[in-house]
Protein backbone atom coordinates (compact mmCIF):
# COMPACT_ATOMS: atom_id res chain seq x y z
CA UNK A 1 0.00 0.00 0.00
CA UNK A 2 1.56 3.37 -0.73
CA UNK A 3 0.44 6.34 0.77
CA UNK A 4 0.15 10.30 1.06
CA UNK A 5 2.27 11.48 -2.52
CA UNK A 6 4.16 14.87 -1.16
CA UNK A 7 4.81 17.23 -3.65
CA UNK A 8 7.24 17.52 -6.21
CA UNK A 9 9.00 14.13 -5.53
CA UNK A 10 12.69 13.71 -6.65
CA UNK A 11 12.63 10.55 -8.75
CA UNK A 12 15.06 7.84 -7.79
CA UNK A 13 18.07 7.34 -10.57
CA UNK A 14 17.01 5.69 -13.85
CA UNK A 15 18.14 1.84 -13.65
CA UNK A 16 19.19 2.05 -10.13
CA UNK A 17 18.20 -0.74 -7.41
CA UNK A 18 15.06 0.60 -5.99
CA UNK A 19 15.99 0.92 -2.09
CA UNK A 20 14.56 -1.39 0.39
CA UNK A 21 11.77 -0.63 2.33
CA UNK A 22 12.94 -3.21 5.45
CA UNK A 23 16.70 -1.91 5.46
CA UNK A 24 15.27 1.67 5.36
CA UNK A 25 13.28 1.40 8.14
CA UNK A 26 15.56 -0.76 10.50
CA UNK A 27 17.68 2.39 9.63
CA UNK A 28 14.72 5.04 11.20
CA UNK A 29 14.14 2.77 14.47
CA UNK A 30 18.00 3.00 15.26
CA UNK A 31 18.12 6.67 14.61
CA UNK A 32 14.47 7.21 16.49
CA UNK A 33 15.77 5.34 19.31
CA UNK A 34 19.23 7.52 19.80
CA UNK A 35 17.36 10.49 19.25
CA UNK A 36 14.58 9.21 21.62
CA UNK A 37 17.88 9.21 24.20
CA UNK A 38 18.72 12.60 23.67
CA UNK A 39 14.85 13.61 24.88
CA UNK A 40 15.02 11.77 27.65
CA UNK A 41 17.39 12.95 28.85
CA UNK A 42 16.60 16.26 28.13
CA UNK A 43 13.52 16.25 29.80
CA UNK A 44 14.24 17.49 33.50
CA UNK A 45 15.46 20.86 32.17
CA UNK A 46 13.28 21.04 29.60
CA UNK A 47 11.38 24.16 30.23
CA UNK A 48 14.93 26.24 30.75
CA UNK A 49 14.97 26.78 27.09
CA UNK A 50 11.51 27.29 25.42
CA UNK A 51 10.61 29.59 22.23
CA UNK A 52 7.36 30.02 20.67
CA UNK A 53 6.50 29.65 16.82
CA UNK A 54 3.26 30.28 15.40
CA UNK A 55 1.63 31.49 18.54
CA UNK A 56 2.17 31.53 22.25
CA UNK A 57 1.06 27.59 22.23
CA UNK A 58 3.29 26.65 19.80
CA UNK A 59 5.98 25.93 21.70
CA UNK A 60 9.52 24.25 20.62
CA UNK A 61 12.13 23.35 23.08
CA UNK A 62 16.03 23.19 22.66
CA UNK A 63 16.00 19.43 23.06
CA UNK A 64 13.08 19.58 19.73
CA UNK A 65 16.24 20.84 18.32
CA UNK A 66 18.82 19.19 19.19
CA UNK A 67 16.60 16.10 18.63
CA UNK A 68 16.12 16.50 15.16
CA UNK A 69 20.07 17.54 14.42
CA UNK A 70 20.97 14.16 15.82
CA UNK A 71 18.78 12.50 13.54
CA UNK A 72 19.48 14.89 10.34
CA UNK A 73 23.28 13.48 10.92
CA UNK A 74 22.64 10.25 11.79
CA UNK A 75 20.45 9.58 8.28
CA UNK A 76 22.71 11.73 6.13
CA UNK A 77 25.87 10.13 7.00
CA UNK A 78 24.39 7.01 6.35
CA UNK A 79 22.13 7.83 3.36
CA UNK A 80 24.26 11.00 2.08
CA UNK A 81 22.40 11.60 -1.31
CA UNK A 82 19.17 11.51 0.49
CA UNK A 83 16.39 14.45 0.51
CA UNK A 84 15.58 15.22 4.32
CA UNK A 85 12.41 17.54 6.02
CA UNK A 86 11.73 18.32 9.58
CA UNK A 87 9.35 20.27 11.79
CA UNK A 88 12.54 22.33 13.03
CA UNK A 89 13.90 23.75 9.43
CA UNK A 90 15.77 20.65 8.09
CA UNK A 91 14.45 20.57 4.57
CA UNK A 92 17.12 18.80 1.71
CA UNK A 93 16.38 17.84 -1.61
CA UNK A 94 18.32 14.86 -2.39
CA UNK A 95 19.08 13.16 -5.51
CA UNK A 96 18.23 9.64 -4.56
CA UNK A 97 14.31 9.27 -4.91
CA UNK A 98 14.19 8.60 -0.98
CA UNK A 99 13.26 11.56 1.87
CA UNK A 100 12.94 11.52 5.04
CA UNK A 101 10.47 13.24 7.05
CA UNK A 102 11.07 13.70 10.87
CA UNK A 103 9.45 14.98 13.90
CA UNK A 104 11.71 15.39 16.40
CA UNK A 105 9.32 15.61 19.60
CA UNK A 106 5.55 15.17 18.30
CA UNK A 107 3.98 16.38 21.46
CA UNK A 108 5.81 19.11 22.67
CA UNK A 109 3.51 20.43 25.42
CA UNK A 110 2.77 17.01 26.72
CA UNK A 111 7.14 16.96 26.79
CA UNK A 112 7.29 19.78 28.46
CA UNK A 113 4.74 18.81 31.21
CA UNK A 114 5.78 15.14 31.70
CA UNK A 115 2.82 13.69 30.11
CA UNK A 116 4.12 10.39 28.84
CA UNK A 117 2.60 11.19 25.09
CA UNK A 118 5.47 12.33 23.36
CA UNK A 119 7.89 10.73 20.42
CA UNK A 120 9.92 10.70 17.95
CA UNK A 121 8.22 10.19 14.73
CA UNK A 122 10.69 9.32 11.27
CA UNK A 123 8.92 8.58 8.30
CA UNK A 124 10.58 7.35 4.37
CA UNK A 125 9.11 8.21 1.17
CA UNK A 126 10.40 6.67 -2.20
CA UNK A 127 9.47 8.80 -4.84
CA UNK A 128 7.17 10.52 -3.14
CA UNK A 129 5.15 7.66 -1.43
CA UNK A 130 5.49 6.75 2.08
CA UNK A 131 7.18 3.49 2.39
CA UNK A 132 7.65 2.73 5.89
CA UNK A 133 7.31 4.84 9.13
CA UNK A 134 8.21 4.57 12.99
CA UNK A 135 6.77 6.02 15.72
CA UNK A 136 8.45 5.77 18.60
CA UNK A 137 6.71 7.37 22.30
CA UNK A 138 10.54 8.25 24.43
CA UNK A 139 8.08 8.05 27.44
CA UNK A 140 6.60 4.75 27.59
CA UNK A 141 9.18 2.97 25.28
CA UNK A 142 6.22 1.46 23.01
CA UNK A 143 7.37 1.61 19.25
CA UNK A 144 5.45 1.38 16.26
CA UNK A 145 6.69 0.72 12.70
CA UNK A 146 5.02 -0.21 9.26
CA UNK A 147 6.05 -0.70 5.82
CA UNK A 148 3.84 -0.33 2.95
CA UNK A 149 2.26 -3.57 2.49
CA UNK A 150 3.97 -5.14 5.21
CA UNK A 151 1.72 -4.44 8.12
CA UNK A 152 2.09 -2.32 11.35
CA UNK A 153 3.48 -3.76 14.50
CA UNK A 154 3.72 -2.44 18.02
CA UNK A 155 6.92 -3.54 20.12
CA UNK A 156 6.58 -2.75 24.06
CA UNK A 157 9.06 -3.07 26.74
CA UNK A 158 8.31 -6.55 28.50
CA UNK A 159 6.96 -8.11 25.42
CA UNK A 160 9.11 -10.87 23.65
CA UNK A 161 7.54 -10.16 20.02
CA UNK A 162 5.84 -7.33 18.47
CA UNK A 163 2.15 -7.56 18.29
CA UNK A 164 0.20 -6.75 14.68
CA UNK A 165 -2.09 -3.75 14.79
CA UNK A 166 -5.40 -4.07 13.54
CA UNK A 167 -7.67 -1.41 14.82
CA UNK A 168 -10.97 -1.85 16.13
CA UNK A 169 -14.38 -2.54 15.13
CA UNK A 170 -16.94 -0.26 16.58
CA UNK A 171 -20.97 -1.31 15.70
CA UNK A 172 -21.93 2.17 16.38
CA UNK A 173 -20.92 5.81 15.68
CA UNK A 174 -22.54 5.60 19.54
CA UNK A 175 -19.98 3.12 20.52
CA UNK A 176 -16.89 5.01 18.81
CA UNK A 177 -14.45 6.43 21.24
CA UNK A 178 -12.61 9.26 19.04
CA UNK A 179 -9.69 11.02 19.13
CA UNK A 180 -8.73 14.42 18.10
CA UNK A 181 -6.42 17.92 17.93
CA UNK A 182 -6.67 21.63 18.02
CA UNK A 183 -4.65 23.73 16.16
CA UNK A 184 -2.66 26.99 17.21
CA UNK A 185 -4.22 30.47 16.34
CA UNK A 186 -7.80 31.41 18.75
CA UNK A 187 -9.85 31.92 15.87
CA UNK A 188 -9.30 28.31 14.79
CA UNK A 189 -10.01 27.06 18.19
CA UNK A 190 -12.98 28.12 18.57
CA UNK A 191 -14.01 27.08 15.85
CA UNK A 192 -13.06 23.41 16.36
CA UNK A 193 -14.35 23.64 19.92
CA UNK A 194 -17.29 24.44 18.20
CA UNK A 195 -17.30 21.19 15.88
CA UNK A 196 -16.40 19.42 18.83
CA UNK A 197 -19.69 20.41 21.17
CA UNK A 198 -21.98 19.21 18.56
CA UNK A 199 -19.85 15.81 17.92
CA UNK A 200 -19.76 14.68 21.36
CA UNK A 201 -23.33 14.22 22.26
CA UNK A 202 -23.39 11.60 19.20
CA UNK A 203 -20.04 9.85 19.49
CA UNK A 204 -19.11 7.42 22.65
CA UNK A 205 -16.67 10.39 23.79
CA UNK A 206 -13.54 12.42 22.72
CA UNK A 207 -9.90 11.88 23.49
CA UNK A 208 -7.44 15.00 22.90
CA UNK A 209 -3.78 13.41 23.38
CA UNK A 210 -1.60 15.65 22.64
CA UNK A 211 0.43 14.03 19.80
CA UNK A 212 -1.29 13.54 16.29
CA UNK A 213 1.39 10.85 15.46
CA UNK A 214 0.32 9.43 18.72
CA UNK A 215 -2.90 9.50 18.01
CA UNK A 216 -2.98 7.93 14.59
CA UNK A 217 -0.51 4.87 15.96
CA UNK A 218 -3.67 4.69 18.84
CA UNK A 219 -6.46 3.93 16.24
CA UNK A 220 -4.14 1.16 14.94
CA UNK A 221 -4.18 0.06 17.87
CA UNK A 222 -7.60 -0.17 18.77
CA UNK A 223 -7.05 2.31 21.90
CA UNK A 224 -9.65 4.49 19.88
CA UNK A 225 -11.87 3.85 17.24
CA UNK A 226 -11.27 7.21 14.92
CA UNK A 227 -9.23 10.18 14.73
CA UNK A 228 -9.63 13.46 13.04
CA UNK A 229 -7.52 16.83 12.42
CA UNK A 230 -7.38 19.46 10.58
CA UNK A 231 -4.24 21.36 9.27
CA UNK A 232 -1.55 18.95 9.85
CA UNK A 233 2.17 19.11 8.51
CA UNK A 234 3.66 16.22 6.89
CA UNK A 235 6.18 15.19 10.00
CA UNK A 236 3.02 14.91 12.24
CA UNK A 237 1.03 12.84 10.05
CA UNK A 238 3.92 10.76 7.51
CA UNK A 239 4.70 7.85 9.58
CA UNK A 240 1.70 7.37 11.67
CA UNK A 241 -1.15 7.40 8.72
CA UNK A 242 0.98 4.78 7.51
CA UNK A 243 0.95 2.65 10.43
CA UNK A 244 -2.89 3.62 10.59
CA UNK A 245 -3.40 2.55 6.89
CA UNK A 246 -1.25 -0.63 7.64
CA UNK A 247 -3.34 -1.59 10.15
CA UNK A 248 -6.82 -1.64 8.05
CA UNK A 249 -8.04 1.38 8.94
CA UNK A 250 -9.59 3.72 6.54
CA UNK A 251 -7.10 6.59 6.28
CA UNK A 252 -8.85 9.83 3.68
CA UNK A 253 -9.99 13.57 3.63
CA UNK A 254 -13.62 14.96 3.84
CA UNK A 255 -15.58 14.69 0.45
CA UNK A 256 -13.58 12.79 -1.55
CA UNK A 257 -10.08 14.80 -0.97
CA UNK A 258 -6.45 13.95 -0.22
CA UNK A 259 -5.52 12.76 3.24
CA UNK A 260 -4.59 15.81 5.41
CA UNK A 261 -5.42 18.08 2.61
CA UNK A 262 -7.10 19.39 4.86
CA UNK A 263 -8.47 16.97 7.43
CA UNK A 264 -7.05 14.21 8.12
CA UNK A 265 -9.23 11.36 9.37
CA UNK A 266 -8.25 7.63 10.47
CA UNK A 267 -11.38 5.41 10.97
CA UNK A 268 -12.36 1.86 11.74
CA UNK A 269 -13.75 0.79 8.79
CA UNK A 270 -16.58 -0.54 10.12
CA UNK A 271 -18.07 2.84 11.52
CA UNK A 272 -15.47 5.11 8.64
CA UNK A 273 -18.42 5.73 6.18
CA UNK A 274 -21.07 7.48 9.31
CA UNK A 275 -17.95 9.24 10.54
CA UNK A 276 -17.10 10.41 7.17
CA UNK A 277 -20.68 12.12 6.75
CA UNK A 278 -21.34 13.18 10.20
CA UNK A 279 -17.70 15.30 10.00
CA UNK A 280 -18.89 16.66 6.70
CA UNK A 281 -22.21 17.93 8.14
CA UNK A 282 -20.42 19.60 11.25
CA UNK A 283 -17.76 21.09 9.29
CA UNK A 284 -20.05 22.72 6.52
CA UNK A 285 -22.15 23.85 9.64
Amino acid sequence: MSLLRQDQPVPSSAGAVPPDPHALLALAVDVAREAAGVVARGRSTAAEHVDVKSSPVDVVTAVDRASEELVVARLLDARPDDGLLGEEGADRRGTSGVRWVVDPIDGTVNFLYDLPAYAVSIAVEIDGEVHAGVVLNVATGELFTATAGGGAYLASPGRPEPVRLTGSRPVSLEQTLVGTGFGYRVEQRRAQGAVVAELLPRVRDIRRHGSSALDLCSVAAGRIDAYYELDLKPWDHAAGALVAAEAGLVVTGLAGRPFAEPMAVAAAPSIAGPFLELLEELHAA
